[in-house]
Protein backbone atom coordinates (compact mmCIF):
# COMPACT_ATOMS: atom_id res chain seq x y z
CA UNK A 1 0.00 0.00 0.00
CA UNK A 2 1.60 3.45 -0.88
CA UNK A 3 2.44 5.69 2.04
CA UNK A 4 2.95 9.55 2.40
CA UNK A 5 5.12 11.24 4.37
CA UNK A 6 5.14 15.22 4.81
CA UNK A 7 8.45 16.50 5.80
CA UNK A 8 9.10 20.13 6.62
CA UNK A 9 9.81 22.98 9.16
CA UNK A 10 7.11 23.60 11.48
CA UNK A 11 7.55 26.92 12.30
CA UNK A 12 7.28 29.60 9.67
CA UNK A 13 7.75 33.45 10.19
CA UNK A 14 5.11 35.63 8.33
CA UNK A 15 5.95 36.87 4.86
CA UNK A 16 8.29 34.22 4.27
CA UNK A 17 7.85 30.98 1.90
CA UNK A 18 6.65 27.92 3.40
CA UNK A 19 8.10 25.04 1.79
CA UNK A 20 7.04 21.11 2.34
CA UNK A 21 7.85 17.73 0.96
CA UNK A 22 6.02 14.69 0.32
CA UNK A 23 7.92 11.18 0.01
CA UNK A 24 6.20 8.56 -1.24
CA UNK A 25 6.84 4.96 -0.64
CA UNK A 26 5.41 1.58 -2.15
CA UNK A 27 4.65 3.00 -4.79
CA UNK A 28 6.10 5.71 -7.61
CA UNK A 29 4.28 8.99 -8.34
CA UNK A 30 4.85 8.80 -12.28
CA UNK A 31 3.24 5.20 -12.51
CA UNK A 32 -0.80 4.34 -12.61
CA UNK A 33 -1.94 7.62 -13.69
CA UNK A 34 -1.91 9.63 -10.54
CA UNK A 35 -2.39 12.70 -9.69
CA UNK A 36 -0.90 13.87 -6.35
CA UNK A 37 -2.54 16.67 -3.98
CA UNK A 38 -1.99 18.83 -1.03
CA UNK A 39 -4.85 19.33 1.54
CA UNK A 40 -4.99 21.45 4.60
CA UNK A 41 -7.05 22.06 7.57
CA UNK A 42 -7.23 25.57 9.60
CA UNK A 43 -7.32 24.93 13.46
CA UNK A 44 -11.46 25.13 14.04
CA UNK A 45 -11.95 24.48 10.21
CA UNK A 46 -12.53 22.20 7.36
CA UNK A 47 -10.24 20.55 5.21
CA UNK A 48 -8.82 22.98 2.00
CA UNK A 49 -8.17 20.95 -1.29
CA UNK A 50 -4.52 23.58 -2.16
CA UNK A 51 -3.56 21.95 -5.28
CA UNK A 52 -2.22 19.09 -7.09
CA UNK A 53 0.39 17.96 -9.67
CA UNK A 54 -0.77 15.58 -12.48
CA UNK A 55 1.23 12.99 -13.94
CA UNK A 56 2.85 14.97 -16.34
CA UNK A 57 4.33 17.42 -14.16
CA UNK A 58 1.79 20.43 -14.51
CA UNK A 59 0.30 21.93 -11.66
CA UNK A 60 -3.67 23.48 -10.65
CA UNK A 61 -4.06 25.37 -7.64
CA UNK A 62 -7.32 26.89 -5.88
CA UNK A 63 -7.91 30.01 -7.33
CA UNK A 64 -7.58 31.73 -3.57
CA UNK A 65 -3.54 30.75 -3.57
CA UNK A 66 -2.38 30.63 -6.91
CA UNK A 67 -0.42 33.79 -7.03
CA UNK A 68 1.29 32.08 -3.69
CA UNK A 69 1.26 28.43 -4.68
CA UNK A 70 3.56 26.34 -6.47
CA UNK A 71 4.38 22.72 -6.51
CA UNK A 72 7.33 20.62 -8.04
CA UNK A 73 8.19 16.81 -7.98
CA UNK A 74 11.58 14.82 -8.05
CA UNK A 75 10.85 11.71 -9.60
CA UNK A 76 14.38 10.34 -8.68
CA UNK A 77 13.23 10.80 -5.23
CA UNK A 78 9.63 10.24 -5.57
CA UNK A 79 8.68 13.20 -3.63
CA UNK A 80 6.28 16.22 -4.67
CA UNK A 81 6.58 19.64 -3.18
CA UNK A 82 4.75 22.84 -1.99
CA UNK A 83 5.67 25.93 -2.14
CA UNK A 84 3.70 28.87 -0.41
CA UNK A 85 5.28 32.47 -0.53
CA UNK A 86 4.19 35.53 1.39
CA UNK A 87 2.59 33.54 4.39
CA UNK A 88 0.49 35.51 6.88
CA UNK A 89 -0.89 33.80 10.43
CA UNK A 90 -4.30 32.27 8.25
CA UNK A 91 -1.79 29.84 6.64
CA UNK A 92 -1.51 28.25 10.04
CA UNK A 93 -2.63 24.61 9.16
CA UNK A 94 -2.18 21.15 9.41
CA UNK A 95 -0.92 20.09 5.89
CA UNK A 96 -2.14 17.20 4.68
CA UNK A 97 -0.24 15.30 1.20
CA UNK A 98 -3.05 12.94 -0.80
CA UNK A 99 -3.22 10.91 -3.76
CA UNK A 100 -5.53 11.82 -6.02
CA UNK A 101 -7.85 15.04 -6.71
CA UNK A 102 -11.50 14.34 -6.15
CA UNK A 103 -10.78 10.70 -5.26
CA UNK A 104 -8.75 10.87 -2.73
CA UNK A 105 -7.43 6.99 -1.88
CA UNK A 106 -4.19 7.58 0.73
CA UNK A 107 -3.40 10.16 2.86
CA UNK A 108 -0.06 11.28 4.69
CA UNK A 109 -0.54 11.63 8.72
CA UNK A 110 -0.26 15.51 7.91
CA UNK A 111 2.59 18.08 9.69
CA UNK A 112 1.89 20.94 12.05
CA UNK A 113 2.54 24.13 10.52
CA UNK A 114 2.61 27.72 12.35
CA UNK A 115 3.25 31.16 10.76
CA UNK A 116 4.29 33.28 13.59
CA UNK A 117 6.98 35.62 14.38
Amino acid sequence: QVQLQESGPGLVKPSQTLSLTCTVSNGSITAGYFPWSWIRQPPGKGLEWMGVISIDGSSYFSPSLKRRASMSRDTQKNQFSLRLSSVTPEDTAVYFCVRGVGVMDSWGKGIQVTVSS
